[in-house]
């Protein structure tokens, strides 16, 4: 009876049906042919309901209703049920690609992004922090983090840490300068790593003596200790707050000149 229930359970998800229609259809499967009445008795599914199962079962494509007295019921073919399904699913996947695809341009839609922008203004900034731990997901986070900026990035970091993020962010140090981005880096630097980025990006040979990187004068990532520690227990906090990330930024403008 469990693995009935899980066969039947496996029905109805893959074909999208109800229990009722699943119970009818494979009752039907199993007889070929049968009345209403039989597929009631079969299937356990109450004879108040059978009509309306087989005939949105019909509707589906799943049977077939041979007229005669009384009136009987067929089985589709399970192989033409999944390529009818299939077709049907790919239908309503176009259907609702379209929608999405013109939505953007709808009045719908500015008012969405309006409702966003006035409820984002809205959140306290000190909750707009996480952490992160371990160094490979810290890169992942930073090189996600340094694509998505669009005035300015700062980066300062060690002398392991410039090669470790040169080698990372090549490629996006790249676009973001042909964007208009404007890029520092302080940190002491590899004279032949940094002629290779020197046109994109401001190089300050300088051991910073910490380790954060800052987009837009907005948000910021900063580590925890140095780089010498173990890189799974490397570590740091991200945090979105505009006030705190532009007088840092400006403190630290100043200690470096």
């Amino acid at each position: 009876m469990i693995i009935q229930k899980e066969f039947l359970a496996k029905i109805k998800h893959n074909f999208r049906l109800n229990i009722y229609e699943v119970k009818i259809w494979t009752s039907l499967l199993s007889r070929g042919i049968a009345t209403a009445g039989e597929l009631a008795d079969i299937s356990g599914v109450p004879r108040s309901r059978c009509y309306d199962v087989l005939e949105s079962l019909e509707k589906k494509g799943f049977i077939i209703m041979k007229i005669g007295r009384p009136i009987k019921y067929i089985a589709v073919k399970p192989e033409e049920i999944i390529e009818r399904v299939k077709k049907n699913l790919k239908e309503e996947s176009d259907i609702q690609t379209r929608i999405l695809e013109t939505i953007g341009e709808t009045d719908v839609f500015r008012e969405l992004e309006l409702l966003h922008k006035t409820g984002i203004e809205k959140v306290n900034a000190v909750k707009l922090s996480n952490s992160i731990i371990g160094r490979d997901e810290l890169y992942r986070f930073i090189k996600s983090f340094v694509e998505k900026a669009n005035k300015n990035i700062t980066i300062a970091t060690t002398a392991d840490g410039f090669l470790r993020k040169t080698t990372l962010l090549k490629n996006s140090i790249k676009n973001l300068s042909k964007r208009g981005v404007k890029i520092k880096i302080v940190a002491p630097i590899d004279k032949k790593i940094g002629k290779k980025i020197e046109g994109s990006v401001e190089l300050r040979d300088i051991d910073p003596g910490v380790r954060f990187v800052a987009i837009d004068n907005k948000e910021l990532l900063f580590m925890l200790s140095d780089d010498k520690i173990n890189p799974n227990y490397d570590g740091g906090v991200w945090i979105d707050s505009p006030f705190f990330v532009d007088a840092l930024d400006a403190l630290f403008s100043n200690t470096i000149k």
